[in-house]
């Protein structure tokens, strides 16, 4: 007999869910299914649903050993319903019982679609990360601002990172300044630990080939961890090799490299594989150890401790509407090139090339080519935060939409970021090698030949100086304009304006 049920999703392969926590494996069942409508809400990258569907069977093959018992769908079983739910009430009526016990999803999708179940479904609490809902919501009443930087002083304090008592380590809690150092590329620089496939990748691998065929992205090579040990291994990797100049070079983009220093870890943390605090304490170990500096040190940990942890707070205490949220009023569409269309960009080809090779590019690549672009040319953050949701193997809603809807479109007018997150090409030009194998000149500001970063970024602030021209983070920038000659500032805004019609007319930019 079976009890309840027990949802596990492929981003909750943690064995230490606190849906597993509740239950009993002597009298209930583990429910896993690999469904055709989480693989293509938004058209997922091939290697996002190969990573995933992966280390699902490979997390299934785990909770067997350990005593569960597990029904595990697969996406070519003949039973197979398509969705969750479904798979859901398909093993209740199998098993007669209505009672189902799961973690909360981490998109307002699925926890509505567990709410209108006809079943007793009950979502508890992930307890997975070191800041619950409910102190976020605490640490967020009646502030007139939420800025990641008080939050993220709160979780240090907490978790006693890169603590010396009450105050940080080293004297400042942000290192922030010393972390924006270009890049050159390096033969002789360490890159992410690879795998090669065992049989149950490989049989997923042919599955995805055949289904998804048509999804923006490619399959092959496949490297990514499926399990827990694996993705410890490639940390272990980072923290020896990459670590001690991920401070350094972390805003560094480099043309054909697509890493340099990062560690890749963000979907192996975002599917349950990695806890954030084991990789926290690890990574102070290593500064405490000498072997990596504090401003590599005390950078990784805000990404973990503080950003993440925000960016989920963000997203469950603003609620479903989060994401369709559009304060600037854009409306243009995703320009062809985000899916691989041609364009004479280096910069937004390398990004895309690379997203689209790799399922993965790095927060400035994301922030400061992509995002970037689509903010400056006024297009609908919906279909923004759909690419993102999409083409990256890291992408689960609840860390993907503040940072595409709220830092980087500035969609939800201000929650996250105090200003918008806009440059000129001189912002790539400073970070990257890009612009020297561009067709367009990071020097030029108007003309044909001028980067329409130069051009967007003049009309974005123009377009919205009645929102922007009083903020005083701002302020010097519109000063600048205002000092411009009349007849460039017309120029500029023309030139721009060809580049909008270019686009708007599916022609290559």
């Amino acid at each position: 007999m079976v009890r309840r049920l027990v949802l596990v999703l492929g981003d909750q392969l943690s064995h230490g869910l606190s849906a597993l926590n509740a239950a009993n494996k002597s009298s209930d069942l583990v429910v896993m299914a690999e469904v055709m409508e989480e693989g293509t809400y938004v058209p997922h990258h091939p290697k996002k649903i190969a990573l995933i569907l992966s280390a699902m069977r490979h997390f299934a093959e785990e909770l067997r050993a350990a005593g569960w018992q597990v029904a595990y769908t697969r996406l070519d079983d003949r039973e197979a319903t398509g969705s969750i739910v479904g798979e859901l009430m398909r093993r209740a009526e199998a098993h007669g019982t209505s009672d189902v016990i799961a973690t909360q999803p981490g998109e307002w999708r699925l926890i509505a679609a567990l709410d209108a179940a006809p079943l007793r479904v009950t979502q508890l609490p992930d307890d997975r990360f070191v800041c619950s809902l409910d102190a976020f919501n605490a640490w967020a009443e009646g502030r007139k601002e939420l800025r990641l930087e008080y939050f993220y002083r709160e979780m240090r304090r907490r978790t006693g990172f890169l603590m010396e008592g009450a105050r940080p380590a080293g004297g400042k809690w942000n290192y922030d300044h010393d972390n924006r150092k270009p890049a050159r590329a390096d033969l002789l620089r360490a890159s992410p630990m690879r795998f090669v496939p065992d049989s149950i990748t490989a049989e997923v691998l042919d599955l995805v080939e055949a289904r998804f065929a048509g999804h923006f992205g490619r399959l092959r090579p496949f490297w990514f961890a499926v399990r827990a040990d694996e993705a410890r291994r490639a940390f272990d990797h980072f923290a020896t090799h990459l670590l001690p100049g991920f401070g350094d070079f972390q805003d560094a983009m480099v043309a054909g490299d697509h890493f340099v220093h990062h560690s890749v870890m963000s979907m192996y943390l975002n599917i349950g594989l990695l806890d954030p605090l084991d990789i926290c304490a690890r990574v102070v170990a290593e500064w405490q150890a000498g072997r990596v500096p504090i401003n590599a040190a005390e950078g990784y940990v805000r990404q973990v401790i503080g950003w993440r942890e925000y960016v989920r707070g963000i997203y469950f205490r603003e609620g479903p509407d989060y994401v369709r949220r559009n304060a600037l009023g854009h409306r243009r569409a995703l320009p062809a090139m985000f899916w691989g269309g041609d364009t004479r960009m280096n910069c937004v080809a390398q990004a895309v090339e690379q997203t689209q090779q790799e399922a993965y590019a790095h927060h400035i690549q994301r922030l400061m080519v992509t995002g970037n672009f689509a903010l400056l040319a006024g297009v609908d953050p919906a279909q923004v935060h759909d690419w993102y949701l999409a083409v990256y193997a890291d992408a689960v809603e609840w860390v993907e939409a503040p940072n595409v809807i709220g830092m980087s479109q500035f969609a939800d007018g201000g929650i996250i970021a105090s200003k918008p997150y806009v440059s000129s090409g001189n912002y790539i030009a400073k970070m990257s090698d890009y612009c020297a194998a561009c067709a367009y000149s990071v020097k030029a500001r108007t003309g044909r030949d001028a980067c329409p970063f130069n051009l967007l970024y003049w009309d974005f602030l123009i377009r919205h100086r009645d929102r922007f021209g009083r903020n005083p983070r701002m302020g010097p920038v519109y000063r600048t304009w205002d000092r411009m000659d009349e007849g460039h500032c017309a120029t500029v805004l023309r030139d721009a304006a060809r580049v909008l019609e270019t686009l708007d007319a599916g022609g290559v930019v």
